[in-house]
């Protein structure tokens, strides 16, 4: 072999010895590392959210979709009482664990369901350790608010955007249920809307 033959060789051996390699071991390693942080992230945030089994499987809930969203000054005509969502004020009523002692603008409230709050409300009369005992949930739970309904055909209701649940006692199981379902649920049309800063008195 030539000497010029000789030191071509060497070149290429250099620049194969030289050259970058690409470190596909690491480029694995840590693809394979973020896809495990991004499906185990997915997994909690799926496991933390209520699923539609979970909401349909509490008795007696009624459901109603396409309901408006519009804002108005004027008094809305709800097709239930208490209502569930559809057009409402402009400003929303203060639900952040709130317990108001006289009816509430329905208008106001609604709006509040859309931020993902649930109205729980109560014909007067209710007995005073069933009154406590919603007051205790709603003073603990964000996202909430109590408030006496007297043309409601049930001691108790439970409404969320689109959704709603009468009872007969509040130690029934479905109050945590519907509020495990619903506060700040899969429902809301506006999630992460404030629940404060807004009309404060009824």
């Amino acid at each position: 072999m030539s000497k010029s033959a000789r030191n071509k060789n060497a070149r290429k051996t250099k620049n194969v010895l030289t050259q970058r390699q690409t470190p596909w071991g690491a480029i694995a390693f840590f693809t394979l590392i973020g896809l495990v942080a991004v499906v185990a992230v997915g997994y909690a945030f799926m496991q933390s959210r209520p699923s539609s089994a979970d909401s349909a499987s509490i008795a007696g809930l009624v459901t109603k979709d396409g309901l408006g969203r519009d804002h108005t000054t004027s008094p809305v005509d709800y097709a239930t009482d208490p209502p569930m969502g559809g057009d409402h004020d402009a400003a929303w009523q203060n639900c952040n664990g709130r317990v108001y002692d006289t009816p509430l603008r329905n208008e106001n409230a609604v709006h509040s369901l859309e931020h993902g709050a649930v109205w729980i409300t109560y014909r007067p009369g209710l007995a005073a350790a069933q009154l406590d005992a919603l007051k205790a949930k709603v003073t603990g739970t964000d996202y909430t608010f109590l408030s006496p309904y007297p043309s409601q055909d049930a001691p108790i209701a439970l409404s969320a955007w689109g959704n709603q649940v009468k009872l007969q006692d509040a130690s029934d199981k479905r109050v945590d249920e519907f509020l495990r379902a619903f506060v700040k649920g899969p429902q809301t049309p506006e999630p992460g809307a404030a629940c404060d800063g807004a009309k404060d008195t009824p």
